[in-house]
């Protein structure tokens, strides 16, 4: 019987021994594993945040893109009204008394051009001013002119246009940026 307890403890000792070696390894298994998992998710959480950094960033630049976008247009848009209130006030310099003496310059001007001119075109609510300051030309009625004179030669091949909506677009380019800095700063 000794002998049966002996190769029975030797069993056991054999199987406690698998059993222990099984534990260690199927512990070794699992901790592999849980590194395994634990890098894949730190890596995909990195990938994550490079993701979302990266939706950040491309948001902010979107943001920016449309905030110059906006500014932009709201530049364009206030020079336009700045240009806009220009054109009406120079129209309304027509109805003043002062603009007989204007209208003086703007024809010796378009002169200087036109020595010979033998018509003067003016928009019908201004002929009555041209006709008090022209002597020997004719004076026409042009509804396509506002604030001005067209000059044309005797002989019709040479004409000149001097209104001052003409100069005020002459002038548009130079005068756009200087407006667009007094928008900004205002």
């Amino acid at each position: 019987m000794a002998l049966d307890k002996l190769l029975e403890n030797e069993a056991q000792s054999e199987i406690e021994r698998i059993r222990a070696e099984a534990r260690d390894r199927a512990a070794l298994i699992v901790r592999q594993a849980e590194e395994q998992a634990q890098d894949l998710l730190e890596s995909r959480q990195r990938a994550l945040e490079t993701q979302a950094q990266a939706a950040v960033v491309r948001a902010r630049s979107a943001a920016d893109l449309q905030l110059n976008a906006a500014r932009l247009n709201a530049g364009e848009t206030g020079i336009q009204r700045a240009f806009d209130l220009a054109h009406n006030e120079l129209l309304a310099v027509t109805r003043v008394p002062e603009y007989h003496d204007i209208m003086a310059r703007l024809i010796a001007e378009a002169r200087t051009v036109v020595p010979n001119a033998a018509v003067v075109e003016v928009n019908p609510a201004e002929a009555l001013v041209a006709r008090t300051i022209v002597s020997g030309m004719e004076v026409r009625e042009n509804g396509e002119l506002q604030g001005g004179v067209r000059l044309i030669s005797a002989d019709g091949k040479s004409s000149v246009t001097n209104t001052l909506m003409g100069r005020l677009n002459r002038l548009r380019e130079t005068l756009a940026p200087q407006i667009s800095r007094l928008l900004s700063e205002g």
